[in-house]
Parts: C-alpha cells; sequence; structure tokens
C-alpha cells in the first residue's frame, strides 16, 4: 500500500509518501515538504497569527492534491509542538479542518517522544538493550527511554532550537552573554528532569533522532545522507562542546558554509548545539548514534502493525513456494529418511482473529480525509 504522512512541525511542514506492507521497511515513494517556522508567527499573547495559519492551510491543500495526485492509499496527518503549545492551536486546528477537510491529530510531548522511540527500537532491535532517545525539535525536546518497543518514560521540555533561539539569541552573532545565559536556562530545564531517567537504569545505546543532531555530527565528521541510512554515524560529546563554541562566534551566513546546514537550519544550529551538549552531559554518555528513523517513521510503523490485526496477512508477492527434492538414494529415487520434506509459506498461518494489542501512548489519525 501507499501511505502518506503529513508532519506539520515546528520547523518544516512535510508530506512523505511510503510504499509498504505489514512486515517490511517502508521504502520512501515521494517527498513534498518546504520550510514553515509556525513559532516564527507566534505573537505576544503565543497565538498562531493569521499569516502563519494562511501558510499552514496552503500547505495542507498542497500535500492533500499531492497525496491524491500520487495515488495514496492512506494519509496520517499529525501536529507537534508547535500547534500544541500556540494559545490558539485549537482554533487553529478547526480552521485546518474546514478550509481543506484534513483533521490534524495534535500529539501531545510524551506521545512523540514514545513514537519516535518506537521507530528507534524498531531500526536497531532487541539486541540493542536499554536505549535512550534524545530529539531536539523546532519547539521542543524529546527524551525517552525503555527496554521494550514502548519506552518506560517519555517527556518533554521546551528546548525546542527555533523556539530558544527567538528568545534568547537576538543578535547576530549571539553576545557572550546571551550564550551564557542560555547555556544556564537549558540545564535548569534539564537537572530536575535527568533523575527520573537515571532511576530506570543505565541506557546500552543513545540515539539521537532528529535533523538537528544529523547536521551537527555531520559538522564533527560523521558520512553525509548521500552516504545511505547504514552508514554508521556518531555524534561525540568532545566535538560538539568544540563545535558549539565556534558556531557561537559564526554569524548565520558563516553557518551556511558548513557541511550540512541549510538556509532553514542555520540560524537555530547553535541553540541545538547546546542543547546536545547539555544533554550528553548532565546524561553522563561521551557519544551517540545517529538514528535515521524517527517519528514519521514511528508513526507509519504504527500503522502498519495495526493493519496486521485489522485484516488477514497474505505472504508477501515475492515469497514462493519451496519446492521438494528427490534424492537418489539406496532406494534409486524414492525419499530417504533425509528427504523429510520441507515446509511451506502455507503451511503457517497469522490468527485472523487475535485481539488488538493494547491502545500505545500516540493516537494515530487513520484514513485520508474525505
Amino acid at each position: 500500500m501507499r501511505l502518506g504522512v503529513l508532519d506539520i512541525g515546528s520547523n518544516t511542514v512535510h508530506l512523505l509518501l511510503v510504499d509498504a506492507h505489514p512486515g517490511a521497511r517502508p521504502v520512501a515513494f515521494a517527498s513534498h515538504k518546504r520550510p514553515l517556522s509556525l513559532v516564527q508567527y507566534l505573537d505576544a499573547e503565543g497565538n498562531i497569527n493569521d499569516a502563519g495559519q494562511t501558510e499552514l492551510i496552503e500547505f495542507v491543500l498542497e500535500a492533500w492534491e499531492f497525496a491524491a495526485r500520487h495515488k495514496a492509499e492512506d494519509l496520517l496527518a499529525f501536529c507537534t509542538s508547535a500547534i500544541r503549545e500556540a494559545t490558539n492551536g485549537a482554533d487553529v486546528l478547526a480552521r485546518v479542518k474546514h478550509e481543506t477537510t484534513v483533521t490534524l491529530q495534535e500529539l501531545t510531548g510524551s506521545e512523540e517522544a514514545s513514537m519516535t522511540f518506537f521507530a528507534v527500537r524498531r531500526w536497531y532491535g532487541w539486541g540493542a538493550g536499554p536505549i535512550l532517545d534524545l530529539d531536539i525539535g523546532g519547539g521542543s525536546f524529546e527524551m525517552a527511554y525503555g527496554t521494550d518497543e514502548l519506552p518506560e518514560f517519555a517527556t518533554s521540555v521546551p528546548l525546542g532550537a527555533s523556539r530558544l533561539t527567538r528568545d534568547w539569541l537576538h543578535d547576530d552573532p549571539p553576545t557572550a552573554k546571551s550564550v551564557k545565559e542560555l547555556r544556564r536556562y537549558i540545564r535548569s530545564t534539564l537537572k530536575p528532569v535527568v533523575p527520573t531517567f537515571r532511576e530506570l537504569g543505565r541506557a546500552n545505546l543513545v540515539a539521537g533522532t532528529s535533523k538537528t543532531f544529523r547536521s551537527l555530527a555531520r559538522i564533527a565528521g560523521a558520512a553525509p545522507s548521500a552516504a545511505g541510512p547504514y552508514v554508521k554515524r556518531e555524534l561525540h560529546a568532545a566535538d560538539l562542546g568544540l563545535w558549539a563554541q565556534r558556531i557561537s562566534a559564526m554569524t548565520v551566513e558563516d553557518r551556511l558554509y558548513l557541511p550540512g546546514v541549510s538556509d532553514a537550519r542555520a540560524r537555530q544550529l547553535l541553540a541545538g548545539a547546546l542543547v546536545a551538549e547539555a544533554a550528553l552531559e548532565l546524561f553522563e554518555f561521551p557519544t551517540m548514534e545517529i538514528c535515521p528513523w524517527a517519528l514519521r517513521e514511528g508513526l507509519i510503523l504504527r500503522r502498519l502493525d495495526q493493519l496486521v490485526f485489522e485484516e488477514a496477512v497474505e505472504p508477501a508477492p515475492h515469497v514462493g513456494k519451496r519446492k521438494k527434492k528427490k534424492k537418489a538414494g539406496k532406494e534409486g529415487g524414492k525419499n530417504t529418511e533425509n528427504d523429510e520434506p520441507k515446509p511451506t509459506v502455507e503451511e503457517f498461518h497469522v490468527p485472523v482473529n487475535t485481539p488488538a494489542p493494547a491502545p500505545i501512548p500516540a493516537p494515530v489519525a487513520g484514513g485520508m480525509a474525505s
């Protein structure tokens, strides 16, 4: 099936179309996105202004037409902290529904963290053991820890890179005083949260699952995206501290010359680096791995899991029957005791009436709007 995921984030609005079926990895088919920092459209009262709402509605209409043109069979549409924390968030969602017929599912911070963790677990598998996932968005910073598919603890704090840049870093380049004050604020926000994670145990793996982490790792020497998703990419705390210091002395224009930094991310790169630096320091990890899967993939995989329980699962088209071969034994071509028939796909069945699993933290908006 072709599945569409419409992600209304704090930095970008993005529609991703993937081809997938239950049990298979989702393969990207097409993508349509544009930079849209809704945080920058907030007024003094915390409302998304009319200009921001108009931009959002225009993109949702574009995304709907793009999905329909490419024959998407299902659409998951969701929004995160930018609308969740806006004073008029409910009104914005209602207006989008009225003018586009698309219902945006609002995810809470813990739901967002949980679904991102779910994707990380699927990527690394059970062999990774306990995982700590960190995700720096535009409006918030999500953290989740666990040993299962869903985290034991997941939370969100208002340390998004775009939000911090808007509130704390007004000059270009920023003043030493503003950087120092922002460092202090980040640590004071994270310190009350970290002990809860420590009580649960220490992770075998720390994963970073956002564009901010990918950009920072690329600056510090990790392989470019063109090398593919299976190349191991790491971000070391020592490199991060060095680059955070360097970036703080750069103008926004200078940052554009760094590898992996786009126009949309250049201004907020320093704030993201300071959050990443503080997180690794407070959690006491010297390095982290960059995971190519994040929230969108988590929602896609969850939707595919739901399909397993909603309908019978047929073998994938490329799976064929195994033919039984005869060996020439003592009986002249008859099967010997070593020639037992091999099981075929048809002998294994997925129970159609298996009860659905218990609800998970993150709801998913299913079905395309009509």
